[in-house]
């Protein structure tokens, strides 16, 4: 049986390939704050869900831990964020509720400008309740908005 895409053959008034987007299908709501970044959460190598088998991750050069942000390397310039620096991760949620995960390793990562990475169940506090699909419930964590800055130094109380 043929198959005329696959032949790059499109049986349309064009002749081309036609998308169609549904009304009211509305992706990334916006963000006025310009620092804000995309967060998409992530599995690692040794992941099945939620359950983590190891704390490596062959597949982005992790060893040893899962407390890693992968950030462009221009996203983390303008932020004076280098290689290995701790950071913090703060969502940007309209609810007013202030949701920080800290304790993550910056990692240089080819990822697009404005995006960050970051494992999951790791930064789930991040991710509001509301922010769900409401025909399926499934959340929304491929698309977080989030502002990412260098960790703020902890004082030794004893000092």
């Amino acid at each position: 049986m043929t198959n005329p895409p696959r032949q790059r053959v499109w049986n349309t008034p064009t002749g081309r390939a036609n998308f169609i987007l549904f009304p009211g299908v509305e992706e990334d709501c916006s963000v006025s704050d310009p620092a804000m970044l995309r967060l998409a959460t992530l599995r690692s190598h040794d992941q099945y869900n939620t359950t983590i088998y190891s704390l490596d991750d062959r597949y982005r050069g992790v060893f040893g831990g899962r407390m890693v942000v992968f950030m462009n390397e221009a996203d983390m310039q303008s932020r004076g964020i280098t290689e290995g620096d701790m950071v913090e991760i703060e969502s940007l949620a309209e609810d007013g509720k202030r949701r920080v995960v800290g304790g993550f390793w910056a990692k240089s990562h080819s990822i697009s400008v404005g995006s960050i990475g970051a494992y999951y169940p790791e930064t789930n506090p991040l991710l509001p309740l509301a922010y769900h699909d409401l025909k399926s419930g499934t959340p929304a964590a491929k698309s977080i908005p989030v502002l990412v800055r260098p960790e703020p130094l902890q004082l030794n109380p004893g000092t």
